[in-house]
């Protein structure tokens, strides 16, 4: 049974990964056109240590991701929101989103998908959901003019 659960849980995770990076990143790439991120990974190591640039880096490094010209604003908002790159993390960033107000495709479908198939982690995406709706509207930061800004006084921004 032990083995089951476990299959279905990376199932449910590839089915994710998926769905975001080879389905909704490109249509939404076409659609939306978005800016691309205006530095390079060896750029951002010459920020100075603490500030979002530099923070980014480290947390592309640690988790062992690439930098993704048109995907580095939702790594942003994983170091701000402190939310892990976990499936569930994933969901709870994006009931954050809801929370906060801003209501968009990914963020609708991500929390449908957590919602639909991580019945074990509703509790925290309730928490993410009410902890958005209490922060500071960020859906209009300025994402990529930030990046000289020290993490910690941006978080503390959020939570105000």
């Amino acid at each position: 049974m032990a083995k089951l659960h476990a299959t279905l849980i990376g199932l449910r995770s590839r089915l994710l990964v998926f769905l975001t990076h080879n389905m909704a990143l490109p249509v939404l790439r076409f659609i939306r056109k978005p800016k691309v991120f205006p530095y390079s990974g060896d750029e951002l190591k010459h920020f100075q240590k603490g500030t979002l640039g530099n923070d980014l880096i480290n947390f592309l490094e640690t988790n062992k991701l690439q930098l993704l010209p048109h995907y580095a604003k939702h790594d942003i908002k994983h170091i701000l929101l402190q939310y892990e790159t976990t499936d569930d993390g994933e969901v709870c960033l994006q009931c954050f989103m809801l929370g906060n107000g801003h209501l968009s495709f990914p963020v609708a479908a991500t929390v449908l998908y957590g919602l639909v198939t991580m019945p074990e982690h509703w509790k925290k995406f309730r928490t993410a959901y009410k902890r958005g709706k209490n922060s500071s509207p960020i859906a209009n930061w300025k994402w990529f003019e930030i990046l000289h800004e020290p993490t910690a006084t941006l978080i503390k921004k959020i939570t105000q």
